[in-house]
């Protein structure tokens, strides 16, 4: 997991390289993360806790407020006490969204701003159990040539999915990584709250990342 993000804020950080302090007051921005989530009330019993990624972009209204378009990625472990009661020997919930989010800024212009943000839209949770096995794949070597080889592999059991309405909100700061540059680092938490069938789905992801 670190090692996507820490490729991810290096290609961030790459593609700012050189903006002009002029691009500070850019009408539009963008932001890459990832991080740790936790599950909340009624999913902290099934999941066990996840990781995120998270990818925006938007628009500054004016230099406190801002609206963006995000998509975000979570993925959790079923818990093994769940996973006895299924009798199955594996498991994983993967969450995708696509949200609103209307953010507030504190000090936009300083070198440290704290910001919250509020947004909602629309979220896939998927539910999927597997067990392990062996696949056979065609590998290759110039003295043996194409040969066959077994690898590790899933056999899914079972996968189900929601498409359902969710709403979150949460509050973060970020710090301009240098004076003459519009990137900053950011971290942040929200909290998610999907409206699935039977109860509810609840998550808090803490991200870290570059926005610009």
């Amino acid at each position: 997991m670190f090692k996507y993000f820490k490729l991810i804020a290096a290609g961030a950080a790459l593609f700012s390289v050189g903006l002009p302090a002029a691009a500070q007051n850019s009408k539009f921005a963008f932001s890459v993360g990832g991080g740790f989530t936790q599950p909340m009330r009624y999913s902290d019993g099934p999941l066990k806790m996840g990781y995120n990624f998270t990818a925006s972009a938007g628009v500054n209204a004016s230099k406190h407020v801002g609206l963006s378009a995000e998509f975000g990625y979570n993925h959790f472990g079923i818990s093994d006490s769940t996973l006895a009661s299924l009798s199955v020997p594996n498991g994983s919930t993967r969450i995708y969204s696509a949200t609103l989010q209307p953010t507030f800024h504190l000090h936009p212009e300083g070198r440290f701003d704290v910001y919250t943000t509020v947004g909602g839209g629309f979220y896939r949770r998927t539910v999927e159990f597997t067990e392990p096995t062996t696949a056979i794949v065609t590998g290759f070597n110039p003295f043996f040539g194409f040969f066959p080889v077994e690898v590790p592999a899933q056999t899914v059991l079972g996968s189900f999915s929601q498409n359902k309405g969710g709403i979150n909100g949460g509050v973060g700061f970020s710090i301009r990584v240098s004076n003459d540059s519009a990137t900053r680092f950011f971290a942040e938490t929200r909290y998610h709250h999907i409206f699935t069938s039977s109860r509810d789905t609840n998550y808090m992801p803490v991200t870290f990342g570059l926005r610009w």
